[in-house]
């Protein structure tokens, strides 16, 4: 039985729509050659969940994405040589965050589908963050969702749930897009559609993902244009 046309796309940012490894590659070897900008970029990514665990768990109140990510950034910064950078440095390498390049059809894709459907990000990313993002990277949302609307980080359901809330549609009208299995799991379970975008580099070219199709999810992508095609767009 075919499934309904979701209404509402939402998307997952980093990884998703953004290449957080490669622009964080590059904004190291542009800063400090010195650094393998690689690693840099992988240790920066790592702390990612654990600083969202411990709002999660109660351990830090509510905290927007760009004060953990420059709780992890001091964190690594030793490991690199780089503990005497000076504020005003760490507070714009944190911004990086804000300038991540799009992926290659990410751009054309999102218009594609904006021609049918309301396209929102729904990130753990601060709205500031994917607000600088979307402006300096051209991104055409129609509104800009985040974790921080409904104070809860994903995979809570209230963040998903709350997509649908804010459009007054039911779950399943509401279509996460996203290169993690775990984030349209979480989704799933809210009753949300799901669509896997194949992002093999999202960690760069010495950690290949596998993105081998999962049944469970409602499509399967090699890209944005890819799931433009499939949804008629």
């Amino acid at each position: 039985m075919a499934v309904a046309l979701p209404q509402i796309l939402a998307f997952d940012v980093f990884g998703t729509v953004v290449d957080w490894h490669g622009s964080i590659q590059r904004e190291m070897a542009e800063r400090h050659p010195q650094v393998d900008g690689d690693a840099f970029a992988l240790a920066w990514r790592k702390g990612y969940q654990p600083a969202m665990d411990l709002v999660r768990q109660g351990q830090l109140g509510w905290t927007r994405m760009d004060a953990l990510h420059r709780r992890i950034l001091d964190g690594i910064l030793p490991q690199f040589g780089l503990d005497g950078m000076p504020e005003a440095e760490r507070a714009a390498l944190n911004r990086v965050w804000h300038r991540l390049a799009p992926w290659p059809d990410a751009v054309a894709g999102l218009q594609r589908l904006k021609s049918r459907f309301v396209i929102t990000p729904l990130s753990n990313g601060n709205i500031a963050l994917l607000t600088h993002m979307a402006k300096n990277a051209g991104l055409p949302w129609d509104c800009v969702l985040s974790a921080e609307v409904f104070q809860a980080y994903k995979p809570d359901p209230r963040a998903y749930l709350g997509v649908a809330d804010v459009f007054g549609v039911e779950a399943a009208s509401v279509m996460l897009v996203a290169a993690h299995h775990s984030d349209l799991a979480a989704a799933r379970r809210c009753g949300l559609q799901t669509a896997y975008v194949q992002r093999p580099h999202e960690y760069g070219a010495n950690q290949p993902k596998d993105v081998t199709p999962q049944p469970d999810n409602t499509y399967h992508s090699r890209d944005l244009l890819d799931l433009a095609d499939q949804l008629g767009c």
